[in-house]
């Protein structure tokens, strides 16, 4: 480490500073004064004017493929139009302008250290300016059955779905629990119809088919099986028969103002375009010091069991090989397939057998990973009749994923059998290893690897435990035997156990308990607590609850320094809980109502962006947007300050920061199409200011053919930094 630290110290302090004048460009100012650019020998500096004067607010793309890996870097103008782009590897590169109101300029070559004078090119009319909008511009086009069709009465009544109870339900299914858990919708995509799918009668027919296409057509037709399904294709067609007409967005986006202005994104690309990847991860989350300037690991989740890594110093990018213990785990490349698809055919691209879904690196930085290693059938010490402790408290028979663990410097990958189902993981400050499930109703207990007790022992039986969901209902402060079960009725003699597969995992640094979120409507969050083994769960706010603000149905969810929890709505929203907060007791009867247990805890904030229609701007789910997770900065990587919580705007093609209760969204313009699942953040030299520190994220979408380009794209890996200023190199 000390070697590429230093590398990447002389790389920064070998430039020159040189000043340079803007070519040809004379600002729109009373004085007329020429606009002066600085910049050193790694950056492209200059100014972009347009028909009307400077252009503000555009983004300047400058991409290679001189390097190992295609490289992209892109940044905003100033209010005078000037622009660097900073510390660029020594290439030949591609520059061209992109911004809301304008077609992308044509591209002119160059290299670090040279100025350039951009012309921007409007567009000639709205239609041809859509084409570059987030796709949420184009899915608030989409429209929702009205509010006065729920709850659903079935065929012989009003023809909704008697399983959908409220029109947040309908939303909750087309956000994070069915469409976009996956993709954008919205985007080129998306909101045409493939002609390789074939010509059909009706838009609806068309997207039944197209929802037939492919390895994930199970997981398509599944998800629309939980709408009116046939409500849904029709209003599904209605939108994209629109927009073949040449209906256009209602709204516009805003160009980059203020601190937006500041933004440095970098992209490589890496993994393969059948490929995609799931999170990311470029450090230990309690510690982002740790592997500064290291490797960057993916997930790929149900399509390889190849995960890739990208070396930022050197901008190379390779592939490493999972493993698995049981010749007999399945494979993805076996999953069903009703229908071909339109870019790959009948080719079975996906063939995972650790269906590897998250990574994170532990302070040694070595990788873990929740990873398949066998069939679902637990071993014998996880089943009822073992003297495991935990067994004799909540038995288990199945677990879907277990755990893998990589040591990069010895390149060995360990195989740790689990008796409880693994989704995502997070280190608390005493290295216990915790993990969600992944949620749903099969999913009961959480569970947890004592890190330092398997390395000393390899022990995996000894070194794990888990325990099920239980409140306190009968209020003694302890967990009791002989629990009413879910389905039971309360008895204030009893505790009450609870279903609760958690989705998201997040350890408290402030009083070591752990909080996940409840998938669901309106879904909730748990609040699991190792010493006792007692747990809270709190419902989000919604419209019978005691509180002005309500939103539905968590994913993912983070937590503060000091325990301030922080989940993604598929509302649209961003759900804030403080249970320093509560007034009410949070024991005894009142854990049985979780609606109106401490709703003085939550505060909701809408996101950014365009509603659907029939909507007003504060609707519950009226939003086009639907962030599949969050984090917080808690150690104020991204220089936004600590404790920052950061969504993932999946249809916006961008991260939105809060702060101070203010919007600050980080916008990926090119290749269109970026939809992150996590971030981190990553500080590589603590002394070298914003250059030092970063946001890591991914293009995570299941379809990277979806991505501006079409098939043959990779994902991307894309690193956020702000500047002091727009200029700054």
């Amino acid at each position: 480490m000390t070697t590429r630290s230093t590398l990447c110290a002389a790389m920064i302090s070998a430039s020159f500073a040189v000043l340079f004048s803007a070519i040809s460009m004379t600002p729109a100012n009373a004085q007329g004064a020429v606009v002066a650019v600085k910049i050193d020998a790694g950056d492209i500096g200059g100014v972009v004017s347009g028909a009307k004067g400077p252009e503000a607010g555009v983004w300047v793309i400058a991409e290679t493929r001189d390097l190992p890996t295609r490289y992209v870097k892109i940044v905003v103008t100033d209010d005078q139009g000037r622009f660097v782009i900073p510390d660029l590897p020594k290439a030949t590169y591609e520059v061209w302008v992109r911004g809301y109101g304008l077609v992308d300029s044509p591209k002119v070559k160059s290299q670090p250290g040279k100025m350039l004078d951009l012309k921007s090119v409007a567009a000639p009319d709205r239609a041809a300016a859509a084409q570059y909008y987030p796709a949420q511009y184009w899915y608030s086009m989409l429209k929702v059955p009205a509010a006065n069709l729920f709850p659903g009465t079935g065929p012989s009544g009003n023809g909704m779905s008697q399983q959908m109870q409220d029109q947040g339900m309908w939303l909750r299914n087309l956000k994070t629990d069915g469409c976009n858990s996956c993709h954008q919708l919205g985007d080129k995509a998306t909101r045409t119809i493939p002609a390789a799918l074939g010509h059909f009668n009706t838009g609806a027919e068309a997207w039944e088919r197209r929802l037939q296409s492919g390895q994930a057509s199970s997981n398509m037709m599944g998800a629309v099986g939980r709408f009116d399904t046939r409500r849904a294709l029709t209003l599904f067609a209605d939108w994209t028969d629109r927009v073949a007409k040449g209906e256009l967005p209602r709204t516009d986006p805003p160009r980059p103002t203020g601190i937006e202005r500041n933004v440095v994104v970098t992209e490589w690309d890496w993994n393969t375009p059948q490929a995609y990847v799931h999170d990311e991860i470029a450090t230990d989350r309690r510690n982002p010091g740790v592997n500064a300037h290291g490797i960057v690991y993916g997930s790929t989740d149900w399509s390889s069991d190849s995960i890739p890594w990208l070396d930022p110093v050197d901008n190379k990018s390779g592939l490493l090989k999972t493993e698995w213990r049981d010749p007999k785990t399945p494979t993805t490349k076996t999953n069903p397939v009703y229908g071909a698809s339109a870019y790959w055919g009948t080719e079975p691209i996906w063939d995972s057998h650790t269906v590897i879904h998250n990574p994170m690196y532990d302070s040694n930085g070595r990788l873990w990973l929740t990873a398949r290693i066998r069939p679902q059938a637990d071993p014998a010490f996880c089943k009822a009749g073992s003297n495991n402790p935990y067994t004799k408290v909540f038995p288990l028979s199945r677990s879907g994923r277990q755990a893998e663990v990589y040591d990069p410097r010895t390149h060995k990958i360990d195989m740790i059998d689990l008796c409880f189902s693994t989704h995502h993981l997070q280190f608390d400050k005493n290295d216990i290893l915790w993990f969600s499930s992944g949620g749903g109703t099969d999913n009961e207990v959480i569970g947890w690897l004592d890190v330092k007790k398997w390395d000393v022992t390899h022990d995996a039986q000894a070194s794990q435990g888990w325990a099920p969901f239980i409140l306190d209902t009968n209020g003694n402060g302890k967990r009791d035997e002989g629990w009413v079960e879910p389905k039971g009725k309360i008895d204030p003699q009893k505790d009450k156990r609870i279903i609760a597969g958690i989705y998201s995992v997040s350890p408290n640094p402030a009083d070591g308990s752990v909080w996940g979120t409840v998938l669901g409507f309106p879904g909730g969050i748990v609040r699991f607590d190792p010493k006792t083994q007692l747990s809270e769960y709190y419902e989000v706010p919604w419209k019978n609850a005691k509180t002005k603000d309500a939103g539905f149905s968590p994913r993912g969810a983070d937590i503060t320094s000091d325990g301030v929890v922080w989940t993604a709505l598929a509302s649209g929203d961003l759900a804030r809980f403080d249970r320093r907060l509560c007034k009410g007791p949070l024991k005894g009867p009142a854990l049985a109502d979780p609606q109106n247990l401490c709703p003085e805890g939550w505060k909701i904030y809408h996101m950014p962006g365009p509603v659907f229609e029939g909507f007003k701007p504060g609707d519950p789910g009226a939003v086009a947007e639907a962030p599949y997770y969050d984090w917080v900065d808690q150690h104020d990587t991204s220089g936004l300050g600590a404790n920052t919580p950061i969504a993932t705007g999946n249809e916006s093609d961008s991260l939105a920061a809060l702060v101070n209760g203010k919007w600050i969204v980080l916008r990926v313009p090119y290749p269109l199409g970026y939809f992150a699942k996590g971030m981190d953040g990553r500080i590589d030299d603590a002394k070298a200011g914003w250059k030092g520190k970063g946001l890591w994220s991914a293009f995570s979408n299941l379809a990277p053919t979806h991505i501006e380009g079409g098939k043959g794209e990779t994902s991307k890996v894309v690193h956020f930094q702000i500047r002091p200023n727009p200029l700054a190199g």
